[in-house]
């Protein structure tokens, strides 16, 4: 029996929860970035960030278009990082911080979308940093491509050479997507079930436009840096709790 807690009305549409996305395609690029500069972007929420060396972050840069979803069709682009769960105590020395990964979780910093539905959504029931843009995307060329612009103006354009296959069902499984908005830091279980994932080091190509966002992005680096690795997901099936809200 659905709550009232498990239920909004989201433009005269009922949501409830948990929002489930039947199929969606995504590519991706992860980067190591300076961990203070990292920590001064996502300062505002409290948390802290993750680092796996001494000294160095995980800025991922992801876009996904969503097929099949209690959202309805859409693309977005996503900027986030690792980050330590909150109350955790600071690892000390390379064994700590390596034990210090259990748990991270993904700190959304940016979402913008194509489509109004899904903005108010995820603004409303997980305080996602969603945002209007348009977003093209190409998920079927021998190169994945996307771009986010307002008014025609780019933000950032991102490339991704896909890898060698991995076995299905490859990937974390569940994990912790964290978000803030007007000062509330939010945490929201989430689970997420991959197929024809190809994965490789490097392979993505970036390019920034003069956003705010793509300003701190280049602040970290990201118009300059090789990419850890970027992966490629044909297929991708999620399910979205509800948000609780976390106190760092």
């Amino acid at each position: 029996m659905t709550s009232a807690s498990d239920a909004h009305v989201i433009q005269g549409e009922k949501v409830t929860l948990p929002v489930r996305i039947r199929d969606a395609a995504v590519a991706s690029a992860m980067f190591a970035v300076p961990a203070a500069a990292a920590q001064a972007v996502i300062a505002y929420s409290g948390l802290e960030i993750a680092e796996p060396r001494r000294g160095r972050a995980v800025c991922s840069l992801a876009f996904v278009r969503y097929a099949d979803g209690d959202l309805g069709p859409y693309h977005e682009f996503a900027v986030a990082f690792l980050v330590r769960p909150p109350g955790a105590p600071p690892p000390s020395g390379p064994l700590g911080r390596l034990r210090g990964l259990a748990g991270v979780g993904a700190f959304i910093h940016w979402l913008p979308v194509n489509q109004p539905f899904t903005l108010e959504a995820g603004r409303t029931i997980w305080g996602f940093p969603k945002e209007l843009a348009d977003i093209p995307l190409d998920l079927s060329g021998r190169v994945r491509r996307c771009a986010v612009r307002f008014d025609g103006r780019t933000a950032i354009e991102l490339a991704v050479r896909p890898g060698a296959p991995l076995p299905n069902g490859a990937g974390a499984p569940r994990l912790d997507a964290y978000s803030c908005m007007d000062g509330v830091t939010r945490r929201t279980p989430w689970e997420v079930r991959p197929s024809g994932v190809r994965m490789r080091l490097g392979g993505a190509a970036v390019r920034l436009g003069d956003h705010p966002v793509a300003e701190e992005l280049r602040g970290l680096g990201l118009d300059r840096a090789r990419a850890l690795s970027t992966a490629t997901v044909g297929h991708l099936a999620m399910t979205f709790e509800g948000a609780a809200e976390v106190r760092p």
